[in-house]
């Protein structure tokens, strides 16, 4: 059961070019300072903060995050770019401010992000178990129409068979009595 704190930090949480990522203006809040500040201190430090740390949103990524974050509306009057911290950014950025309330939230922030990964793992392997399930029915139901149409096919033979058995045999053909010239049997053929 996640705390109050962490259950807050996962509303911040966005997935951002394939990583789970937290914007600057939501970690300052977290850790007690402006967003100025914070990017402040991370351009002092930028050495810490590689490629995978921490990146510079696009125009559209901020548009997209503007729309899908309420709380992140006064972004869209910024002319700055945001910046957005990974789970390892967003630990070297409460390092770097080392004040009681960042360092003390850096533990929130990071249990968020490690949450998340677990729920994604359990989501992960539910939807591995709901492929294998599907592939599983399919597999089935081409076994049973297969099964089926064999049944059928069978079934239609032992009917036939069984009309066959119940219909009257044919009259054999009666031998006339006596003497029968040539020209009576041709006379009963055109008749």
């Amino acid at each position: 059961m996640p705390s109050t704190m962490t259950a807050q930090i996962d509303t911040r949480i966005q997935h951002i070019r394939g990583a789970k990522v937290i914007i600057d203006a939501d970690l300052a809040d977290l850790y007690g300072v402006s967003t100025k500040a914070l990017n402040q201190a991370v351009k002092r430090n930028i050495l810490r903060f590689p490629a995978d740390f921490l990146f510079r949103l696009s125009a559209q990524e901020k548009a997209e995050v503007v729309t899908h974050c309420d709380h992140l509306h006064k972004l869209k009057y910024s002319r700055a770019l945001p910046h957005a911290f990974t789970e390892h950014g967003a630990i070297q950025a409460a390092n770097v401010l080392a004040s009681p309330q960042a360092i003390e939230m850096g533990i929130h922030v990071v249990r968020a992000f490690v949450r998340m990964r677990a729920l994604a793992v359990t989501h992960d392997e539910l939807a591995r178990r709901l492929t294998a399930l599907e592939h599983k029915a399919e597999a089935l139901a081409q076994h049973h129409d297969t099964l089926e149409h064999e049944t059928q096919a069978r079934l239609r033979q032992v009917f036939e068979a069984l009309r066959a058995l119940m219909a009257p045999p044919p009259e054999p053909a009666k031998r006339p009595i006596g003497f029968v010239t040539p020209s009576d049997t041709s006379r009963k053929r055109q008749a």
